[in-house]
């Protein structure tokens, strides 16, 4: 009765098989944790970014001026200033075609900012796909190290006389630590990305938004015939 069944002893104590299940969901569940801090990060990033843009894009500020500044930021703008200076570069690149017709002018630059919205979008949901995948099979994998380690346990109990609590506890305590880390893995990533999920749909929404609202200044100044200013 004075077996140690501390967890590192009995991950210690475990088959080959139960080990490596618990070395691999350490191993994820350490990845998901960077996975999950770089998200936070880069989306408080990406929130501030388009946060500093909408206030400059609605100060008054020209949209020939607003353009040279994000064609000069490039490297450091965010996904709403990037979306911006998409509309804005066809918007031009047509004009310079000597086209005139404002729904022809209209609709290339709306495509333009829509291609650029599919491409921001998906870098934005970078690492998403990981978290769910550790958050749905990390558990099933900790189940399989479970399942093997009590097989192996009743395995070398089939060899003893007089099989007591004492003798069985070890056993299955060894196994069922994998699936306790199964879940330790598990519950951080699903919990993560139900928050990315819920964050980056807002940021989705407004990046929408800012499109139908720049297309309107578009469609305005094409109906002034005023495309430098809104």
């Amino acid at each position: 009765m004075n077996q140690d069944l501390s967890i590192v002893s009995l991950i210690l104590n475990a088959s080959w098989v139960v080990q490596a299940v618990v070395a691999l969901l350490v191993g994820v569940s350490i990845a998901s944790w960077a996975a999950i801090f770089r998200k936070i990060i880069a989306l408080k990033k990406v929130q501030k970014l388009n946060d500093e843009f909408d206030r400059e894009f609605w100060s008054g500020t020209s949209l020939n001026d607003l353009f040279a500044g994000a064609a000069q930021n490039a490297k450091h703008s965010g996904p709403m200033e990037r979306i911006f200076a998409s509309g804005m570069r066809e918007y031009q690149k047509l004009r310079e075609r000597r086209i005139v017709d404002a729904g022809t002018l209209l609709d290339g630059a709306r495509r333009a900012m829509r291609a650029s919205y599919q491409r921001e979008l998906d870098a934005i949901e970078a690492n998403l796909a990981f978290l769910a995948t550790v958050g749905s099979v990390s558990p099933y994998v900790g189940l399989f190290g479970t399942v093997w380690g009590i097989m192996h346990a009743f395995t070398g109990l089939a060899a003893l006389e007089q099989v007591t609590l004492a003798t069985v506890a070890p056993g299955i305590a060894e196994a069922l630590v994998a699936t306790a880390i199964g879940l330790f893995a598990a519950i951080p990533a699903v919990v993560a990305y139900n928050r990315f999920s819920h964050d980056i749909d807002r940021i989705a929404n407004r990046l929408e938004t800012f499109i139908e609202e720049f297309s309107n200044i578009l469609q305005r100044n094409l109906g002034a015939q005023s495309p430098s200013g809104h």
